[in-house]
């Protein structure tokens, strides 16, 4: 036992079990000890892992020496408090390498393995709202409009009808702004229907909508699940990102100025089996539009004017805009083109090339040349410092004079600037600037 008066080695920064300059506790004991390994602490700086005192809870990736990657680690553990653990609790989800009660805005629950995680959003992260048709809510109105802001999946229809865009004196309720129909253009997925019956004149095409990819059509009126009806400022459509109707026809009908749907090969857009009879009369003549797809959109139509209105592109697309080529050989970013004839810009580490393609694909691995550093067949801002192997050692690497990221010498627990050369006098020894306890240096080559 430890006495009240006992004084510790000014070596052990107040934390021994002795009064020898042997007998300080280990680094990451917060209190005293009974020995020198971090499973003698009394109580621990950081993590307690299985009894043991540990700066950090063993990682979810580590650092492969063979394939230079960093890949998911068998023996990872999560923080839960100040405890690692194999598994976060049922009522938690895992975060990185966290156990917490809930997701950050920014991140939205995924089941993964058996296991609810936190994963990064694309986009606005998935939110869930009710539609409108029921008695209390029949049409959309200023009065319920904030209700789908950030909206990504209404369950449910929207109506659009005269007393929700022009006001409803009976129930006291004012027009609505057409500005703030801009939060529909979050929303991905429809279940019901989509029914448009009054628009403000302001709008010339239903764009604020150009993030709606799927209409389910579960629950239908008279067998349609899109209708857009009598609505006479409506030039196109421009729901240029419509791919999916699972069920119900379509009824557009009575637009006198509505061009475009013409062209739109609606038979690709169903899904099931059951036969769609649609209706696309009483529009604007065919005749008088005057007006044809751009010419970088295939012949599966578009919503409207502008390459970024297609339906499916003639060459590549970019962000959903058609386009004639990828930037395979100029531009800042130089891209390549995936299998579905997409854009996609090749990894930062890439250097750009003069007259041939740049990567083959988005990997840091992809690379014709890098534009720094190279770790294994990795292009790298910078080489590994600091990151844990298998082993749960440390790997440090410095750049060669090729730009190639070779491992320090083992002795170099700090880092290293290059090789280690044994002098013709043998080695001197450099000590780092770091605690007496780790006993860190680096082994170098100095001419005496």
């Amino acid at each position: 036992d430890i006495k009240e008066d006992m004084v510790c080695a000014p070596q052990c920064n107040g934390r021994c079990f002795g009064r020898s300059p042997r007998d300080c506790c280990h680094i990451e004991c917060a209190a005293g000890c009974k020995g020198p390994l971090d499973e003698d602490c009394f109580a621990c700086r950081h993590f307690n892992d299985s009894g043991a005192c540990v700066p950090q809870c063993p990682q979810t990736l580590i650092y492969n020496k063979q394939t230079f990657q960093m890949e998911t680690n068998p023996n990872a553990k999560y923080q839960y408090g100040s405890i690692c653990v194999s598994q976060c609790p049922t009522h938690f989800v895992v975060d990185g390498s966290s156990c917490v009660s809930v997701c950050p805005p920014d991140k939205t629950e995924m089941e993964r393995d058996g296991q609810r995680q936190c994963e990064l959003c694309s986009g606005f992260c998935p939110k869930v709202c009710n539609g409108t048709g029921a008695e209390h809510r029949q049409t959309v109105d200023s009065s319920n409009i904030d209700s789908f802001i950030n909206c990504t999946k209404i369950q449910g229809s929207l109506h659009f009808l005269v007393t929700g865009i022009h006001g409803d004196d009976f129930k006291n309720i004012p027009p609505l702004d057409a500005k703030k129909l801009e939060v529909f253009r979050t929303v991905r997925e429809i279940t019901d229907i989509l029914n448009i019956q009054s628009w403000p004149k302001e709008l010339n095409n239903l764009s604020v909508f150009s993030s709606l990819t799927t209409i389910q059509g579960r629950s239908l009126h008279k067998r349609f699940s899109l209708m857009v009806i009598h609505i006479p400022t409506l030039t196109s459509l421009g729901l240029r990102s419509l791919r999916y109707i699972n069920d119900g026809s379509v009824y557009i009908s009575q637009n006198a100025n509505l061009c475009y749907h013409h062209t739109v090969n609606w038979t690709q857009l169903f899904r099931g089996r059951r036969v769609r009879v649609n209706n696309l009369n009483n529009n604007k003549p065919f005749a008088e539009c005057g007006r044809v797809c751009d010419p970088l959109c295939s012949d599966a139509g578009c919503w409207g004017p502008g390459p970024d209105q297609c339906l499916t592109c003639r060459n590549y697309s970019r962000h959903g805009t058609c386009v004639g080529s990828c930037n395979f050989l100029s531009g800042d970013k130089r891209e390549f083109a995936r299998s579905d004839e997409e854009c996609v810009a090749c990894h930062s580490e890439c250097k750009p090339q003069r007259g041939k393609v740049s990567c083959t694909g988005t990997g840091a691995d992809e690379c014709v040349a890098c534009s720094n550093l190279q770790d294994g067949p990795y292009c790298m801002s910078s080489c590994p410092a600091g990151v844990l192997d298998e082993h749960r050692g440390l790997i440090f690497k410095y750049p060669n004079k090729e730009g190639h990221c070779e491992p320090c010498h083992p002795n170099c627990t700090h880092g290293c600037v290059g090789p280690v050369f044994p002098p013709a006098g043998g080695y001197k020894t450099l000590h780092v600037n770091v605690p007496l306890l780790s006993c860190a240096c680096c082994l170098v080559s100095l001419k005496s």
